[in-house]
């Protein structure tokens, strides 16, 4: 697997603190699980913080610190440890295709997830959570060639890709890749041909459609 579109350093900073939600901290989680690059980013965050409570005093945090973060991600040399949590089993014949840290809200393979269509073309699961929340945590399961209205986003989103593949303004992203993303983004991806794309999404607020038709219909889709 190869990751191409990584968390960005804030929220390295922040899951490093504890400062994030369950559902963006489960999907943070989640691509670490995945990447060596990142979870060698958080352990230089968490190197920084110690540093900082062992000082005892007030320290900005200089440039050059996330500069480091930064290079530590994009010069990954493979050195990360993976991140070990409870494994769950998959029903007999199913592959284990969920990432650990992800299996306590959708078990461990995506061939059981109880989707609902929304829109022709795009199915969502709605996720559960075990702690008060304002932000949403869902998933999509979007059909090949299906692309998405263009739109926006009403605060910070963070989307990890399962499964296929999408393109869109940023890049191609495929499994393992997180689109870390705020409300200064707008962007229209479409699923590349041959397989469905099946996605993650925890988002602060609902998605910005740009097309009246598109805005009509929000409420039905949910997202």
């Amino acid at each position: 697997m190869t990751i191409l579109h990584h968390l960005d350093h804030t929220t390295l900073l922040r899951h490093a603190s504890g400062d994030l939600d369950e559902p963006f901290a489960a999907i943070v989680a989640a691509h670490l699980a995945m990447c060596e690059d990142c979870r060698r980013g958080l352990r230089i965050a968490e190197d920084l913080g110690g540093s900082l409570l062992e000082d005892g005093e007030t320290v900005s945090l200089a440039d050059d610190a996330l500069a480091r973060i930064m290079r530590c991600i994009d010069e990954g040399d493979g050195a990360g440890e993976p991140i070990r949590a409870e494994q769950s089993a998959a029903p007999e014949g199913r592959a284990r295709d969920v990432p650990v840290p992800l299996r306590r809200y959708i078990g461990p393979s995506l061939a059981d997830i109880p989707w609902k269509t929304v829109a022709p073309g795009v199915r969502r699961h709605k996720i559960a959570l075990t702690t008060p929340t304002r932000s949403a945590f869902y998933m999509l399961k979007i059909e090949p060639g299906k692309a998405v209205p263009e739109h926006g986003h009403g605060g910070a989103e963070i989307t990890l890709i399962l499964s296929g593949a999408y393109r869109d303004e940023l890049g191609r992203f495929g499994p393992g890749d997180v689109a870390d993303l705020d409300e200064h983004v707008e962007h229209q991806p479409k699923v590349d041909p041959g397989e469905p794309c099946i996605c993650i999404v925890a988002t602060e607020a609902p998605t910005r459609f740009k097309g009246l038709f598109s805005r009509l219909l929000q409420p039905l889709v949910g997202i």
